[in-house]
């Protein structure tokens, strides 16, 4: 019997072109002249079309996220689908798959895709793309292995993908450890499991008041206590190496958790996790004993993301910590 596969188009690049008035790529395409350059899917899947929308990347907010996230959700329930394709903007498409991966419970899998090049470009890769992540999405291999994100024939977790370059079509790797299989002639092939399991957040809801600072050199707390004046909800900080911070900062990230506002500390290097290893003024180990939260190696995108979540079931900075540790 033919798999069943949900396509849910949300716009990005993979549904633009360039409009001569413009001379800029909007979005123009529907799903089906999407569809009608992915020859012979009929072979590996039925499918499902599922019209969300036709959002560039940055206008997919979180609300949106959730109410995409609502709409995979009760395609994963119907017992006839096996797997469901997102197609989504590749701004901020390693957020809106982290959610996903955040929030959904189904073993079936979910394949987040795009494109780099638009239809218009000479080497259109969203057909293609697409093709893989419907072969992925309908792969008996796929099942249990979390939100997952195909382009450019590689397979990459939610968790540990990431946009490394503007414009390249190999663009999302995972810098940690690579890739966790490939999409080769319509055959999806795996080499390896996740390197830590993304924790499971039970909610419908999103917590939207929560930002994110880059720490560089010298910078003191200006913007943190004008956050802590706003009575946000959260902040996570990409701090320097192993999580350290200017001594400026500390004020302003004292005055957060004083004030009960969960600070969550990455890194802003590309690779590696975040530790209490440095005890100077500053220095991680400072940090975390003032409250903050070390988020081993997530980025700050994603950190973001998951307090957000985290923080609709949780209130407590004990309770947060238990979602950021592996």
């Amino acid at each position: 019997m033919m798999k069943k596969v949900a396509v849910v188009f949300t716009g990005g690049t993979i549904s633009m072109k360039v409009d001569p008035r413009l001379k800029a790529a909007i979005p123009s395409m529907s799903s089906q002249d999407i569809m009608s350059m992915v020859t012979n899917i009929d072979q590996i899947a039925e499918l499902d079309i599922v019209e969300f929308g036709a959002l560039p990347g940055p206008h997919m907010t979180p609300e949106k996220m959730m109410e995409l996230k609502q709409v995979v959700e009760n395609k994963l329930k119907q017992e006839d689908i096996c797997g469901v394709v997102v197609t989504h903007g590749t701004d901020n498409l390693e957020e809106t798959a982290y959610l996903l991966d955040l929030t959904l419970s189904s073993e079936k899998p979910v394949v987040v895709v795009g494109a780099m090049r638009n239809g218009s470009e000479l080497g259109y890769d969203g057909p293609s793309n697409l093709a893989a992540a419907i072969c992925t999405a309908a792969h008996e291999n796929s099942r249990g292995k979390g939100v997952l994100v195909v382009l450019n024939n590689e397979v990459n977790t939610a968790r540990e993908v990431t946009k490394t370059h503007t414009m390249s079509l190999d663009t999302f790797k995972s810098p940690e450890f690579g890739p966790i299989g490939i999409v080769d002639q319509d055959e999806v092939i795996y080499y390896h499991k996740s390197s830590a399991p993304t924790p499971h957040i039970e909610t419908n809801q999103i917590e939207s008041d929560v930002h994110l600072l880059k720490a560089v050199s010298g910078m003191d707390s200006t913007i943190l206590n004008f956050l802590v004046s706003q009575n946000v909800k959260g902040i996570v900080i990409e701090a320097m190496g192993r999580g350290n911070v200017p001594p400026l900062m500390l004020e302003g990230i004292k005055a957060a958790t004083e004030n009960k506002i969960p600070v969550v500390i990455v890194s802003r290097c590309l690779q590696g996790r975040v530790l209490g290893s440095y005890g100077y003024l500053g220095g991680g180990a400072q940090l975390r004993d003032m409250g903050a939260i070390l988020a081993s190696n997530l980025n700050g995108q994603k950190a973001r993301i998951q307090l957000m979540l985290a923080l609709t079931v949780s209130k407590t900075t004990e309770e947060l910590k238990s979602y950021f540790v592996d």
